[in-house]
This record gives C-alpha cells, sequence and structure tokens, in this order.
C-alpha cells in the first residue's frame, strides 16, 4: 500500500482533535497535525505536532516546505470572533477563513503533485439555519442559499484549485458537533459539565436554562472522524457535499435528565437564564470544584473557550416562540457508502466520562479519583 501522510488542520479543536485520535490508530498512516495548541490525545501512536498560525502566510509557507510530502488534507481550522454569533455574518471574518484555507493550501498544492484528497468542513449555516427557517429536511442538492458566508468563499476556491490540480475534495455539513476537547468555539460538552458541576458545588438543581423546545441534531466528533477517513480514501465521497448526524433527533428538554444522571447531579425545572453571563461569574466555585475532586487546573475561561455564548444561541435562550426544527437529510452520505451512527444519549455519556476520565470534569458515578483512593 503507498504510504499515505494526512495533514490535519485545526487539530485542537472538537472535530479535529477527534480526526488526530481516529487517524493515529489507522494502520498505514502518518498523521501530522497543525494548531496553535498541541492536541492532547488519549492514543499511544505517535504524531507530529506543528504549532502554526494560519493567518501567517509565510510561516504557513515555511512550514509546509519542511514537512514530509502530504497526501491528504483535512481542513478543520476556524477563525471566529469573540462575540460568536454575531461573527457568524461577519465580512471580516469570511474574509480571514478563506485566507487562512489558501495559506495552507498554495504552498501544499505547489509540492511535487502528492495531495490526492482535501476534505472541508462547512455545517448546517449553508442552509441559513441562522438567518432564517428552512425546509425539512434540508438537503444538499439544493441551490446555495442566497446568503454571505466564508464557506462559500472557501468551497469556491477550493473547487476552482481542486480543478486546476487534480486533487479530489469531500464537503462536510455536520449538525450540532460534541466532542471531549475544551476551550474551543462551539462545543457545549464541557460548558455543560461545568454548568453542572457548579450546580452541583452551589446546591443548585441542575435545570435546563435555554428557551423553548425544538427538535434539533447532533453529531459526536469520533464519528466525525471516522467520516472523514472513509471519505479520504472513498470513490463516492469525491466531488460530493454530505449532511452528517448521529442518526436520531433530540430535544433538549427530553435529553436534560439522561445528561444529569450521567453527571450524577438532580435536574429541576427549566428555568431560563443565560450561560454565557452565568458562567464567567462562577470562576471562583470552578476553582473549588477542580480542587475538591483534583481536577487539573484549568480556570474556566480556557475552559469554556467561546462556546458558554454558542449555548445560548444553540439552547435557543431568548426565543419567545418555539425554534422550527433544525434538521438535515443523511440520506445521501448512507447510499455513498458510509452508514455509521450512534445514539445520542449515549455520546453525552461517552463524551462526559471522557472528560471525567481526563480530570477535566469531576468523575462520574462509579468512577474513583486516585485522592479518593486515598
Amino acid at each position: 500500500m503507498a504510504a499515505r501522510t494526512v495533514l490535519i488542520a485545526g487539530a485542537s479543536g472538537v472535530v479535529g482533535h477527534a480526526a488526530v485520535e481516529h487517524f493515529t490508530q489507522l494502520d498505514g498512516w502518518t498523521t501530522i497535525a497543525l494548531s496553535r495548541r498541541r492536541p492532547e490525545i488519549s492514543s499511544d501512536r505517535s504524531y507530529q505536532h506543528i504549532p502554526l498560525d494560519l493567518q501567517d502566510a509565510e510561516a504557513c509557507r515555511a512550514a509546509v516546505a519542511a514537512m514530509s510530502e502530504v497526501t491528504h488534507l483535512i481542513y478543520t481550522a476556524l477563525y471566529e470572533k469573540p462575540d460568536l454569533v454575531e461573527g457568524w455574518r461577519d465580512p471580516e471574518q469570511m474574509a480571514i477563513n478563506l485566507a487562512m484555507l489558501r495559506n495552507l493550501l498554495e504552498p501544499l498544492m505547489e509540492r511535487s503533485g502528492s495531495l490526492q484528497h482535501v476534505s472541508l468542513l462547512q455545517g448546517t449555516k449553508a442552509y441559513g439555519i441562522h438567518i432564517h427557517r428552512i425546509a425539512v429536511p434540508a438537503r444538499e442538492r439544493w441551490p446555495r442559499d442566497p446568503h454571505d458566508n466564508f464557506y462559500w468563499l472557501q468551497e469556491d476556491y477550493l473547487c476552482e484549485a481542486s480543478s486546476r490540480h487534480g486533487f479530489g475534495m469531500t464537503i462536510f455539513r455536520p449538525q450540532v458537533v460534541f466532542g471531549d476537547v475544551v476551550g474551543v468555539a462551539m462545543n457545549l460538552t464541557p460548558v455543560i459539565g461545568a454548568y453542572a458541576a457548579i450546580c452541583r458545588e452551589e446546591g443548585l438543581p441542575f435545570s435546563f436554562p435555554g428557551g423553548p423546545a425544538y427538535v434539533l441534531e447532533a453529531v459526536d466528533a469520533r464519528l466525525m472522524a471516522k467520516a472523514l477517513a472513509w471519505a479520504a480514501e472513498a470513490p463516492t465521497a469525491r466531488g460530493e457535499t454530505f449532511n452528517i448526524t448521529n442518526g436520531d433527533v433530540f430535544v433538549w428538554q427530553n435529553v436534560w435528565p439522561a445528561i444529569a444522571r450521567a453527571l450524577g447531579v438532580e435536574p429541576g425545572p427549566d428555568s431560563p437564564m443565560s450561560i454565557a453571563e452565568f458562567l464567567p461569574k462562577k470562576a471562583d466555585v470552578w476553582d473549588k470544584v477542580v480542587a475538591k475532586f483534583g481536577l487539573n487546573p484549568i480556570p474556566l475561561p480556557a475552559m469554556l473557550g467561546t462556546s458558554h455564548h454558542y449555548a445560548d444561541f444553540t439552547f435557543a435562550y431568548g426565543a419567545q416562540h418555539r425554534p422550527p426544527p433544525a434538521l438535515v437529510s443523511t440520506i445521501k452520505i448512507r447510499q455513498a457508502g458510509f452508514a455509521e451512527c450512534i445514539d445520542t444519549e449515549d455520546m453525552f455519556r461517552d463524551l462526559f466520562g471522557s472528560l471525567a476520565a481526563k480530570r477535566i470534569l469531576p468523575p462520574m458515578r462509579g468512577m474513583k479519583t486516585d485522592s479518593a483512593q486515598r
């Protein structure tokens, strides 16, 4: 089998981290992780980490020149402004995201023609879900939604580059992604875990803090990583765009009791409040939790990144009416040959368990810490 080297850009993010974990477990692959922070993975397989600011074109050119030849690129890097949701329609943010992709891909294409495939992430904002009601289920074959989005800038550039240099490409549109990393722009797992721990420490009920109930879908970052590995070599993925979800649907209010059981707290009645405002005020309480359970000394701001702002958006905090269903069709990817799935409640239990095992969250029921054993 020919040598295969995958370059994962944005390797410390929720999807990039999962991709590094997954590819290092696959035989026949050399993995290069590209991110400012080194991803902390559980695999005992080796990988190369290159710290790099993708906004620095010269640094990108120098880094690529020093790499072994890359055959596959998984691009999960993302630039988000601190206000997050407002930034989604910001022209400067769009231009920066395009420049980051170009800064990395141009020198890769100038190498000896080794690049075979590029995978790019979009999301359901491609359907305008952050702007207006969408028809259900959203389908990949629909005409492009007429709104400004860096997705379109990146996609147009990548299509032209693919045609010019002959490598394959696949675009993924995951729904709400969940993983076991902290300090990123959009990952609700550590946000919910920290909220639960603070509620328990203060004797507060673990109440759902969002707005009206609505139906949506999740995708486990580990499932996303498997899809990325499949697309890297599947002929049926070449030149295609795919929606991807866990395979089921959920409503926050319905899954909240299962989340509470996993985290060892008592759910309370729904109590709408802004998580983005509540959590930053509880940094001292979080420090007490860290000390009590001997957790890794990660300050609350570093734990949350900007994901607490994303929580308000995804929980529909402040909505006066029930948001419309946010559902996509995943028929296309299944017909193309990728049919893996995971129950969303199982996903939550697994990811909270992973964060507890890493001493990022307090131990789940039945788990023992070293301090407890002493």
